[in-house]
């Protein structure tokens, strides 16, 4: 297949990726270019091969997928990278998140979940796991600063041209979807609408929020009170 998703695997424990591997080459549509071991490794592969994901681990020795996460990303934006880790509230995944990682996905996480969840970043999309979704918001809620009082006109002002206010009724429901952690799918069935449509609407919320993928919806809509 010439449209194949070429994928880079990044854990320092061999068994694991021969796992995810055997996983990952189970789909005609997902092909493994790569593994690496640390850190230093994930840079020096993902900039030989040029993968369109890297599933990252992020406790290694040397390097940790933090530092990776954040080289990879500079030197090659257009390289998705979906952070995988063994705790919900692993702090240093969190750190990967805001280092420019795509998405964050539990490595317990069921085959099906973690095709869908490559595919999903590869696209663009973000991936945030639903039950990861309110952990992320606890641990970043300390690093944010509450929005200051309007206490006079000009303050006002300055509210009323926030981001949030240039998207349309429906693209408001969209931007809160994506915020609690529901897939394209699950807002399609809440919504009535189809999935193609839904993909339409993410396009726009988050062209208009100049946000990279769901992960940043998320810390934003914190910002704003809404979730």
């Amino acid at each position: 297949m010439t449209d194949q998703i070429r994928v880079l695997l990044v854990d320092d424990q061999s068994l694991i990726r021969v796992g995810f591997r055997m996983v990952l080459e189970s789909a005609p549509d997902l092909l493994v270019v790569g593994e690496a071991a640390d850190g230093a490794e994930a840079i020096s592969q993902a900039a030989a091969l040029r993968p369109d994901v890297v599933l990252m681990d992020v406790r290694m020795p040397g390097i940790d997928g933090i530092a990776a996460t954040e080289s990879i990303v500079a030197a090659r934006p257009e390289t998705r990278v979906l952070v995988l880790t063994t705790f919900d509230l692993d702090e240093y995944a969190f750190a990967a998140i805001r280092a420019g990682a795509g998405g964050f996905l539990l490595k317990d996480a069921q085959r099906d979940e973690l095709l869908s969840a490559v595919r999903a970043v590869h696209r663009g999309d973000g991936v945030l796991a639903p039950r990861v979704t309110r952990a992320l918001i606890d641990r970043v809620a300390g690093d944010l600063e509450a929005p200051p009082v309007a206490s006079d006109p000009q303050a006002s002002d300055a509210q009323a041209s926030d981001p949030i206010a240039q998207l349309t009724e429906r693209e408001r429901e969209i931007f809160t979807a994506i915020a609690r952690g529901m897939t394209n799918a699950e807002i399609a069935e809440q919504f009535f609408l189809s999935e193609s449509t839904v993909k339409t609407h993410v396009g726009r919320v988050l062209a208009k929020l100049d946000a990279r993928d769901r992960v940043h919806v998320v810390i934003l809509a914190y910002e704003q009170g809404l979730v």
